[in-house]
């Protein structure tokens, strides 16, 4: 492990990152995908490691059932882009994997997917979460992750959320984004957190339709079971605790998973100017989401 100090934010092609996900960028664009991977894409704080779960227990649950016991999620399911000294390459580590499919996991903006994605028609799972819990989810992140860059307090981190100066860059172009190309690609899934906390079975049946998939309706429980939130919280193959990168100190990396969290933090003002803001970013698209349930 060699976080010293914490990464510092630049521009990449007109998008807000860090070394941590550029330093590979060649390997990454070349990466070839397979037409059976699984891919989850989603914006920091929005249900990635959630659906991975859920993903690898469908599909390796059975076949394997010390798997969940004894191989960490983030090695079960590697993230693409992740190059961070002292930690496996994201890349690496999927180019090795022997299992069928890969499920892979991204936070990529959409125009920055590696192509043979489209080419192979790969099927990909897009979560996307509501601006105001994400934000405020991301705070606590970054707050507890040394591979993150230094938030500062709430009321700055949130200017800097509406700028989209955030690691993946603006949460307003990455949902969109990803939307936009759905209309288009039937390759594409496209989730709400929101819809996944409120009824979870008609999200998942959605999922297994999806990805062609008749789960037993054993599978179907066990997965329904281990999937709530408390459940993984304690899972320590799921929910961070083993990343030396974090401290939980500070916060746990699965803090509380819910719709409506950003009532705690967010001021009457600060709610005025995020709304104001938001309806001006996304005047243009048909894309809603739900601020509570």
């Amino acid at each position: 492990m060699e976080l010293t100090a914490r990464p510092t934010l630049f521009d990449f092609h007109g998008v807000s990152m860090t070394k941590y996900f550029t330093d590979n960028w060649d390997k990454v664009q070349d990466f070839e995908a397979r037409p059976d991977d699984v891919l989850i894409a989603t914006y920091p704080k929005a249900g990635n490691t959630w659906v991975s779960y859920i993903l690898d227990l469908l599909y390796f649950s059975q076949m394997s059932p010390d798997r969940r016991d004894q191989i960490p999620l983030h090695q079960r399911v590697p993230f693409l882009e992740m190059h961070i000294p002292g930690f496996p390459l994201g890349v690496d580590e999927l180019n090795q994997l022997t299992t069928f499919p890969r499920i892979i996991k991204t936070h990529l903006p959409v125009h920055f997917l590696p192509k043979s994605f489209w080419e192979q028609n790969s099927k990909i799972i897009y979560v996307a979460r509501n601006a105001k819990d994400t934000a405020v989810s991301y705070f606590h992140f970054d707050r507890m992750n040394r591979a993150q860059p230094e938030p500062g307090d709430w009321s700055s981190y949130l200017q800097r959320f509406m700028e989209g100066k955030m690691v993946f860059g603006s949460w307003y172009e990455h949902v969109t984004g990803w939307w936009e190309k759905k209309q288009t690609s039937s390759n594409i899934l496209y989730l709400f957190y929101e819809d996944l906390i409120e009824d979870t079975d008609k999200e998942l049946c959605r999922l297994y339709s999806f990805l062609g998939l008749s789960p037993t309706v054993e599978l179907k429980k066990q997965v329904r079971e281990k999937v709530l939130f408390d459940n993984m919280k304690k899972d320590k193959m799921a929910n961070g605790s083993r990343d030396e990168a974090f401290d939980f100190k500070i916060s746990p990396f699965m803090r509380k998973g819910k719709v409506g969290d950003w009532k705690n933090h967010f001021t009457a003002q600060q709610d005025e100017q995020f709304n104001e803001d938001y309806e001006r970013k996304m005047k243009n698209t048909h894309l809603q989401f739900r601020t509570a349930l």
